[in-house]
């Protein structure tokens, strides 16, 4: 559905950032020739690279018996209709529409235990992207100032912004049903303050292009007129005091100012222009906007970005029955005819692309929904759009890939009960989850925030991290 919402071994990037400067976003001359010098300047320098992760959103919830917790012996109706595959490891078995994933499991972590109690999309997608329990009665999908703050907001305030860039990006689509006023609850700062929002890099699937509004500059405005406006504007900055213009902190007005300027001023747009990768690589991805919104990932990891989230969208139409992963309905001919497809090249390209870059050793990779489907076909759960051909919304067990950052890939961990309804050993909440995400960036999750709405002060995360997936 269009939308518009509304190389060689790893090397530092930060580094990188550093050699190249304003050149980088475009690497002219001798890339590989640059890339050389700076990887000897940080073996020399001792430098440690810089740790990113980028979180896979799969919403609506896939199907974990369906795809990567099958159970072949269950009866008929609780197995359904897919066989499972061999994969590169031996004893681990995924969907046979997933062949492409399974031939990379040697890179993979099947997480099969995660589990809440969620069972409706917005306040579950709330519970995965903040790692806490929903603030109340699940009425709403769409978000509030009640809700707790993402895990994108969290690395925007506390995680290390480099080379100008903001410290968390989310592409390409902030999740919102259609009709509704405001984005599915989880997405934003909430609580800690909407100001702490990740920026949002808009993926366009007609013009297969992203942007960040008001990055590329015209012809007709040189670079100089763009520093005297904000000399300009310090003046009138410095003139209003601290809480001039209708009681707004300058602090805000001057940081939202430098962030856009450093972002033009390190030519962000060339960044974001996709179009500089080959035609050999983006095919590899595939032509759909979830395989291009992977490569503009990698691009972002490269460029230093901590966190990048990629939220799933369909390439047809969402109707709020069977939404993306939601399948209410037909849920095999729409896992195998689409979903998995999909899935399974961008996915498998991703893993691949960052290991032959030397990128997934400190890029930690998550992949999952808001919760998985019910064992039982047809079984009702939470809606009444649930037919006898499919698998309703399913909290208590499902399944996280992980990938890179220290996970060793080719195991299973975690694991669930004959019938995949529910864990049975490791059990992994969102909260855990969030923490891990927040360790491997190098962020206490045991670090607090004074709540914006009552004053309070809260951890930015309950959860412990999972330090045993090595």
């Amino acid at each position: 559905m269009p939308f518009h919402n509304p190389y060689l071994p790893r090397v530092s990037r930060r580094s990188l950032l550093t050699a190249a400067g304003p050149p980088l976003l475009g690497l002219s001359a001798s890339p590989w020739a640059d890339l050389q010098r700076v990887a000897a300047q940080q073996r020399r320098a001792g430098e440690k690279p810089a740790r990113s992760c980028v979180l896979f959103f799969l919403f609506g919830g896939p199907s974990q018996i369906d795809l990567w917790d099958m159970k072949p012996t269950a009866p008929v109706e609780i197995r359904g209709d897919f066989q499972p595959i061999a994969t590169s490891v031996p004893g681990i078995h995924v969907c046979e529409h997933l062949p492409q994933l399974a031939q990379r499991m040697d890179k993979i972590c099947l997480l099969r235990s995660m589990t809440h109690n969620m069972n409706v999309h917005g306040p579950a997608c709330s519970e995965v992207f903040s790692g806490r329990e929903y603030f109340g009665a699940p009425t709403t999908d769409q978000a509030n100032e009640q809700d707790w703050p993402s895990t994108s907001s969290m690395v925007m305030r506390y995680g290390e912004s480099r080379g100008g860039f903001p410290a968390s990006v989310v592409l390409p689509w902030y999740l919102q049903f259609p009709g509704q006023a405001r984005r599915i609850a989880g997405q934003t700062g909430a609580r800690m303050g909407e100001r702490h929002n990740a920026m949002l890099v808009q993926g366009d699937d007609e013009a297969a292009r992203f942007h960040v509004d008001g990055l590329q500059l015209r012809q007709t405005i040189p670079r100089e007129r763009i520093r005297h406006r904000g000399r300009l504007l310090d003046q009138f900055l410095i003139q209003a005091g601290s809480n001039g213009w209708a009681g707004k902190p300058i602090g805000g007005w001057r940081r939202h100012r430098d962030r856009a300027q450093t972002l033009v001023e390190r030519r962000a747009g060339q960044l974001l222009n996709i179009e500089r990768e080959t035609t050999q690589t983006r095919e590899r991805y595939g032509s759909t906007m979830v395989g291009q919104s992977l490569l503009m990932a990698r691009r972002l990891v490269e460029a230093d970005i901590p966190l990048v989230t990629v939220n799933w969208v369909d390439e047809t139409k969402i109707d709020g029955i069977n939404t993306c992963w939601d399948t209410h309905q037909e849920n095999f001919p729409k896992l195998k005819n689409l979903l998995c497809p999909m899935f399974d090249q961008s996915f498998s390209a991703f893993i691949e692309d960052l290991d032959q870059r030397g990128l997934l050793e400190t890029t930690l990779v998550v992949a999952l929904g808001e919760f998985g489907r019910t064992p039982h076909m047809g079984q009702f759960s939470q809606s009444s759009n649930t037919l006898k051909t499919g698998r309703d919304h399913w909290p208590s067990a499902f399944t996280a890939l992980l990938a890179g950052g220290g996970v060793r890939g080719g195991q299973i961990y975690g694991a669930t009960n004959a019938h995949a309804a529910f864990v049975a050993d490791k059990p992994v909440s969102p909260a855990d989850l969030v923490a891990t995400i927040l360790d491997h960036l190098g962020i206490d999750h045991r670090q607090q925030y004074v709540d914006e709405l009552q004053g309070l002060r809260h951890a930015l995360s309950p959860g412990r991290p999972l330090r045993d997936l090595g």
